[in-house]
């Protein structure tokens, strides 16, 4: 065997490979964030679901892409386990789009068609032109890598090594296997299935030896998705599961008809002198006819994998910090799609933990330092270590997600969220300053009047309010804001009144002179923490317009 084939094969496949991941960064870069509002308006019921699914796979030629993407959207909470059932449905169908474009032999045209992808990148300074390039050259060197494959596998036809291994995997449960392991190992079923289909061309396979390979084909692909899912919550991985049993479930059906029904001799007389069409017309008939058999049973696919995936114990304060939402980049940057948002949403849940700890620690901080001390003071200290580490963890996390950002505006949302967790770290800290100041007050024995705790109990009570907006979801950020800004403007008021107030006490001798040092570093503390509510509240503003 001449080795030339075989690197005529692998650069097609890497040309193949390159193209499908160039369309899938076009894409991401065309419709950015609003890939959220897309899904959410689009997956209202399951027939819509399934369209939605398709017609993304379809564009990307890949199911394992917009299957990671959904894991990382049930994931970060933007997708319920239901509404992925519909779109891994339809992305097992989106994906028989491009065996179907081999079949017709688009790639005769695939010169024109990255010409133009390329001409788009290269000529036009307008951003959106140039994302559609992206997808077009995409798409026109997957096809060219498809062509290079094809041609180097013409010659194995006359290869008596390579077509007696062939031979082997005519039992259904080796050809099986034998297109999950390849399919596993590129994690790419449009390419192996293109792969199988330039073989089928060039004489090498049959249908019927072809088409066991084909069901394992839809298993391998979930691979990638298996990977995706790895550290996440219970419902992305059962997104995964789900995902493996509708192809193991397709594959059941599909080698029992194979082996007791004609349908391969239907298949072939469809097109009986076009192997790769018969190819692609299998390969969507399986995936059609199993989405037309568990559409209408759906959701009990995801009660099965609730059934066997059982979820965790609710986290607690003592099991140890952690980073509950952040996705491995290794594994979503695979897969392009998506990524950005999936992201962003997973920073933003981590935040939202990140804000409760310090809400919790500013409140009960106020209850310490009135208490002289005799208070939840180790608790407060906890969760301020919790708070540091989530910022870290989270600050770290940005930084390294950052540099896969495709788009100006998506850059400025990472910039933003990095903003809004250090002025959350801030709040925990002055909430840690106002506990700490009880162990003075205990040890010198300070003592504050009626109305100096009167004062913290207002101060405490506004700031228990800025937080109930600060965790709200508001439907309309331009009111929300205006509301923080207002009880921001309100903290400042307070905060010269109790001060002038501290000063009268003062004269009237109801003040120590320590004590009021105490009270007027308090002071700063509660307005610092206004100041920081109202520079999240900022940055969150931004990002909702940018995602608007």
């Amino acid at each position: 065997m001449d080795y030339t084939y075989l690197i005529g094969l692998l650069g097609g496949l890497a040309l193949f490979l390159y193209g499908m991941q160039m369309m899938s960064t076009g894409l991401e870069s065309a419709a950015g964030n609003k890939i959220k509002l897309i899904l959410e308006k689009l997956t209202a019921n399951r027939f819509t679901g399934v369209m939605t699914g398709a017609l993304i796979t379809a564009v990307i030629q890949s199911s394992s892409a917009t299957t990671v993407m959904v894991v990382g959207f049930v994931n970060s909470g933007m997708m319920t386990l239901n509404q992925a059932i519909w779109i891994i449905m339809g992305a097992n169908i989106g994906t028989t789009i491009t065996g179907q474009l081999i079949a017709l032999d688009v790639g005769r045209i695939a010169p024109v068609i990255a010409f133009l992808g390329v001409a788009a990148i290269v000529f036009w300074k307008k951003e959106k032109i140039r994302h559609v390039g992206e997808i077009l050259a995409g798409l026109g060197i997957l096809f060219i890598g498809m062509d290079m494959m094809g041609t180097a596998m013409q010659p194995l036809a006359d290869s008596q090594e390579f077509t007696g291994i062939l031979t082997k995997i005519e039992n259904p449960i080796l050809g099986i296997l034998a297109g999950t392991i390849f399919t596993a190992l590129i994690q790419s079923s449009s390419a192996s299935v293109g792969i199988l289909q330039a073989l089928a061309g060039s004489g090498v396979i049959g249908l019927r030896s072809a088409a066991f390979v084909l069901f394992g084909q839809n298993i391998g692909t979930c691979i990638t998705a298996l990977l995706a899912s790895i550290g996440t919550g219970s419902n992305a991985r059962r997104t995964t599961l789900i995902h493996i049993m509708f192809n193991i479930f397709g594959t059941i059906v599909f080698s029992f008809l194979c082996l007791l029904t004609p349908v391969l001799s239907i298949v072939e007389g469809w097109t009986p002198s076009n192997a790769p069409a018969q190819i692609a017309n299998l390969h969507t008939m399986f995936n059609v006819v199993t989405t037309i058999l568990l559409l209408p049973v759906g959701t009990w696919l995801g009660r099965i994998a609730m059934l066997i995936l059982k979820d965790k114990r609710k986290e607690t304060e003592d099991e140890g910090m952690r980073v509950q939402y952040l996705l491995d980049i290794k594994h979503i940057n695979a897969e392009k799609l998506g990524a950005s948002v999936i992201c962003v949403e997973g920073i933003k849940k981590e935040i939202m933990r990140m804000m409760e700890f310090a809400e919790r620690n500013v409140y009960e901080a106020f209850d310490v330092f009135a208490n002289r001390g005799n208070g939840e003071y180790p608790a407060i200290e906890q969760r301020e270590e919790y708070v540091d580490f989530l910022n870290k963890e989270i600050s770290k996390y940005i930084t390294s997600v950052i540099s896969y950002e495709t788009t100006s505006s998506g850059s400025k949302i990472f910039h933003s969220l990095f903003s809004v967790t250090s002025n959350v770290e801030r709040i925990s800290d002055h909430a840690i300053n106002i506990a700490g100041y009880s162990h003075l007050i205990s040890r010198k024995g300070i003592r504050f009047s009626e109305n100096a705790y009167l004062e913290l109990m207002d101060m405490q009570h506004i700031c228990t309010r800025v937080f109930t907006l600060l965790l709200e979801k508001p439907e309309d950020y331009v009111a929300w804001h205006e509301k923080i800004a207002s009880m921001e403007q309100r903290i400042d008021d307070m905060t010269i009144a109790f001060r002038n107030n501290m000063y009268e006490r003062i004269q009237e001798g109801k003040c120590s002179d320590e004590g009021s040092i105490l009270f007027s570093e308090m002071l700063t503390d509660f307005e610092r923490i206004g100041d920081h509510a109202l520079n999240i509240s900022d940055e969150m503003l931004k990002i909702a317009m940018i995602e608007k």
